[in-house]
């Protein structure tokens, strides 16, 4: 970030390179106090409001979906699994239209963490990028508890009352058939194939998407985990937007239960596996596909040893 000079100035600023699917220089007026400031917040603000805007229409067509198949709420369902495929499709595209051309777009503290180890996005940052990502996955839970509250209480059937009956709107929860190794494999599996799609998506050497158009085919691959592979645990595969969700439900009396489930299954399956999984689809990407010289498995044992480790 540049020093502000003047107040009339203009500046060129390069936006991220590291995992963001818009690359350009922009010019912006630095006319006031708070511009400094807010180069400093840019890219984390991004993140909270990209994961913001993930949770809100992600959640919110789960608790629409859902709470309108009871006849208290609704007369007739208004929602079913195309829809929460469709909704949790367009909750990631316009999350990363939101964010991609200011942070990368990353959503999801897995992604951070992948683009880290596997494309030097700077380790300095992602302690702000995770947090800021759970923020947002938090705030964007309550704005959807809130729209649903009166709904909740009718599908429950009564004022407060709160069970894993509602829980699963917000949190992840495996199906009842799904043992606990089953579980992790299905979060591991589809963060590896969300993480696989993004760097093809975002690589030069391969089939790059259009800038600004990744939202897209994140759009499509969303629809491809979710309708395919979604049923066994309700598809996590990130991080934050299972941990801050859940959290809220802690807060609104849904008790430990959110915790105890499945002997701790909040810790090990929807947070571990997928940044397991995330990191799984990155090397496997980056051994036998990329071709890019900040490929760690592309440069020579000279070059290799004067990288950086931050």
């Amino acid at each position: 970030m540049s020093d502000v000079k003047s107040s009339k100035r203009s500046s060129s600023f390069t936006q991220p390179q590291d995992g963001a699917f818009v690359n350009s220089s922009y010019h912006a007026t630095q006319d006031n106090w708070w511009w400094s400031y807010k180069q400093m917040l840019r890219e984390p603000a991004a993140e909270f409001a990209g994961t913001m805007l993930l949770t809100i229409f992600g959640l919110g067509v789960n608790c629409q979906s859902v709470l309108s198949s009871s006849t208290s709420v609704s007369a007739a369902p208004k929602g079913d699994w195309t829809t929460v495929t469709l909704g949790w499709g367009a909750a990631i595209a316009l999350a990363a239209w939101v964010s991609g051309g200011i942070s990368g777009g990353h959503v999801n503290p897995a992604v951070t963490l992948a683009m880290a180890t596997w494309r030097k996005f700077p380790w300095k940052k992602v302690p702000a990028y995770i947090l800021a990502q759970l923020l947002g996955a938090l705030v964007g839970a309550a704005i959807v508890y809130a729209n649903y509250f009166h709904a909740i209480d009718l599908f429950e059937g009564g004022r407060g009352i709160r069970t894993l009956k509602t829980a699963g709107l917000f949190g992840t929860f495996a199906a009842d058939y799904t043992t606990n190794v089953s579980a992790f494999f299905s979060e591991f599996l589809g963060t590896a194939l969300l993480v696989f799609v993004i760097l093809a998506a975002t690589d030069k050497h391969n089939a790059p998407a259009p800038a600004g158009l990744l939202p897209v085919a994140l759009f499509i691959t969303f629809i491809g985990i979710a309708a395919g592979l979604g049923i066994d645990t309700g598809f996590a595969i990130n991080p934050a937007r299972d941990l801050g969700p859940r959290l809220l439900t802690s807060m609104v009396g849904y008790g430990k239960a959110v915790y105890t489930f499945r002997h701790q299954y909040w810790i090990w399956c929807p947070i571990i596996a997928p940044f397991v999984g995330a990191q799984f689809g990155a090397l496997f990407y980056d051994v036998f596909l990329y071709n890019g010289k900040d490929g760690r498995f592309n440069q020579s044992a000279k070059e290799d040893s004067t990288i950086s480790p931050v």
